[in-house]
C-alpha cells in the first residue's frame, strides 16, 4: 500500500490532514466539513490566500448540489460540478500539503479517492510601480513586484509568443519556494537551460532565505572570492523581456521583486535600459559615458596618490592637482577611511525615515564635509576626488558591479601606498585577471565579444545601431 497516496475515506483523510498540519495549533489553517450531494466532505485552506466572495459563492454552490446530481468518479465531479477555472486532480500527500500551503484550495469528498485542488488563491501584494533602483528617463514605469504570477503576467504582455515557455520549479526543503525559469523555446541554448534546471532541481537547502541571492549561490559555487557578478539583476520586465527575446534566461523567484538574468557577461551587466530608449546616437553616448565613468571610478583615486608620490610625473599645466595644505593624516589613510565613510553614509540613508533624510543631509554635508577639511582631517583635493567616486558609483544599475569596482580600487590604493608604480601596475594586472578569468554561469567568456575577439558583436556592445526592421 502506498503510504504517500491519500484514502478514499473522507474520515482517513482528516485525520491525517489534521495531524500533518496541526489544525489545532494554527489559527490561519481553516478547515469546514460540509455536505455535498448528501455526501460527506471537507475543505482545506489558509486563510488570507483565498478570495472570501469567491468561497461564498462556491459554498453556496456546493450545498445546493442534490444527491442524484453526484457523479460517481471524482473525474465527473471536477468536469461537470465545479464552476471554476483551475482545477486539478491530486491523490499524493507530498502535493496535496504542497499545494495547501501555497494558498490552494483542497475539497475532500468522501468516496473520492482524489483531492480536488481548486486554484482560488490571492497573495498580499503591492501596485505595480516604477523601481526605485532602475528608473529610465523614458519608457515604461512599471515594474516587477513580490508576487511571482504578476511578474510572469509583465512579461507576457510583452512578448505573445507561444515560443515563451515558463516552467515552474521549487527549491527548499522547507520554504518550497517557487522558481520559473522564463526563455524563448526556439532562441535558447537548451544544454544550459538542462544545466540549470539540474542544478535548481538538486539544491539541497532548507530554505531560500535571501531569495535570489541564495539561489544565486547556490547555482554558482565556483570563484566566489571574485567579486564581479555572474547575474544581472533588473526590476524592469522591459528590460527582462529583451534579455529573453535575446536567448538569455530569466529566473523570477517568489517574493522577491527582481528578475536574474544569465548568462550574463560584463558587458551585458553595463547595458541599461535608456540606451535604448533614446535614439542610436543618444544612445550610444550614454553607454559609451557609462564605460568611461566606471573606468575613472577605479582608476582616479589610485592614480591621484601614486602622482602625490611621485610629483614629477605630474604633467605640464596640471601642477595644480598637488596637495597645497598641510597634510596631518597619509593620504592613503584618507582614501581608506572615506571609502568606508561613504559605506556608512549610504547604510544611513537606507534607514533614515523619509521625513528627517532632507535635514540629516544637509547636516552631513556641512559636519562631515566642510568642517572635516578645516579641522585638517582631510584635505580638500582628497575630499573632491572621493565625493566624485562616491556619486559616479549611481551611473551603474548594478550595485554587485559598483562593489567589484570599489573592492579592487582599495586594493590598488593599499598596493600602491605600499610598492609606488609596481603596486598599482600589480592591482591593474590584478583588475583584468579578475575579469578575464571569470565566467559566466554557462562556462563562457565573461568579456566576450573581446574574448574570443568578434568584431562585430563588439561594435554592437560598444556602440547602439538602429532596430532591426528600421528603415533607412
Amino acid at each position: 500500500m502506498d503510504t504517500n497516496k491519500m484514502s478514499s475515506s473522507l474520515s482517513e483523510n482528516m485525520e491525517y490532514l489534521n495531524n500533518y498540519l496541526a489544525v489545532d495549533a494554527n489559527f490561519d489553517i481553516i478547515y469546514r466539513v460540509i455536505k455535498i450531494g448528501g455526501r460527506e466532505a471537507c475543505m482545506y485552506f489558509i486563510d488570507g490566500f483565498c478570495k472570501d466572495e469567491l468561497m461564498q459563492k462556491m459554498l453556496q454552490y456546493f450545498m445546493d448540489i442534490k444527491a442524484d446530481e453526484m457523479p460517481e468518479d471524482v473525474h465527473g465531479m471536477s468536469k461537470t460540478n465545479l464552476p471554476y477555472v483551475e482545477v486539478d486532480l491530486q491523490d499524493q500527500w507530498d502535493q496535496i500539503t504542497y499545494f495547501i500551503m501555497s494558498g490552494v484550495f483542497a475539497l475532500f469528498i468522501d468516496g473520492y479517492d482524489q483531492c480536488l485542488l481548486i486554484d482560488s488563491r490571492t497573495y498580499p501584494a503591492r501596485s505595480v510601480g516604477e523601481p526605485e533602483k532602475d528608473k529610465v528617463l523614458r519608457g515604461s514605469k512599471d515594474g516587477f513586484v513580490e508576487t511571482i504570477v504578476f511578474n510572469t503576467a509583465l512579461i507576457r504582455r510583452r512578448i505573445r509568443s507561444a515560443q515563451l515557455h515558463m516552467e515552474m520549479l521549487h527549491a527548499g526543503n522547507s520554504s518550497q519556494t517557487d522558481i520559473v525559469l522564463c526563455y524563448m523555446n526556439d532562441r535558447v541554448d537548451h544544454a544550459f537551460l538542462n544545466q540549470i534546471k539540474e542544478r535548481i532541481n538538486h539544491i539541497q537547502v532548507d530554505a531560500l532565505t535571501m531569495n535570489q541571492e541564495s539561489l544565486a549561490e547556490c547555482l554558482y559555487k565556483k570563484k566566489w572570492y571574485n567579486p564581479f557578478p555572474k547575474f544581472k539583476f533588473t526590476e524592469r520586465p522591459d528590460t527582462a523581456s529583451a534579455q529573453i527575446l535575446e536567448g538569455d534566461i530569466v529566473i523570477l523567484v517568489d517574493n522577491s521583486p527582481s528578475a536574474m538574468i544569465t548568462p550574463t557577461s560584463i558587458f551585458d551587466v553595463v547595458e541599461e535600459a535608456d540606451d535604448y530608449y533614446f535614439p542610436p546616437i543618444t544612445g550610444t553616448y550614454l553607454r559609451l559615458s557609462r564605460f568611461l565613468i566606471a573606468i575613472l571610478t577605479y582608476f582616479m583615486t589610485p592614480t591621484f596618490l601614486l602622482l602625490m608620490q611621485r610629483p614629477e610625473w605630474i604633467p605640464t599645466g596640471f601642477e595644480f592637482i598637488m596637495v597645497k595644505d598641510t597634510t596631518n593624516i597619509p593620504l592613503i589613510w584618507q582614501f581608506l577611511i572615506l571609502e568606508l565613510a561613504i559605506d556608512g553614509l549610504r547604510l544611513a540613508a537606507v534607514n533614515t525615515p523619509n521625513m528627517l533624510s532632507t535635514p540629516l543631509s544637509v547636516m552631513a554635508a556641512l559636519v562631515l564635509g566642510e568642517f572635516s577639511v578645516n579641522s585638517g582631517w582631510f584635505n580638500s583635493e582628497v575630499m573632491l576626488y572621493m565625493a566624485f567616486v562616491a556619486i559616479a558609483n549611481y551611473t551603474q544599475a548594478s550595485y554587485e558591479l559598483s562593489y567589484a569596482i570599489k573592492f579592487m580600487r582599495i586594493i590598488n590604493l593599499i598596493l600602491t601606498a605600499l610598492f609606488g608604480i609596481w603596486g598599482y601596475i600589480a592591482a591593474v594586472i590584478l583588475l583584468v585577471l579578475a575579469i578575464g578569468t571569470n565566467r559566466t554561469v554557462s562556462g563562457k567568456s565573461y568579456v566576450y565579444p573581446l574574448i574570443p575577439f568578434n568584431l562585430k558583436q563588439l561594435s554592437k556592445r560598444l556602440f547602439r545601431y538602429r532596430l532591426p526592421g528600421s528603415r533607412e
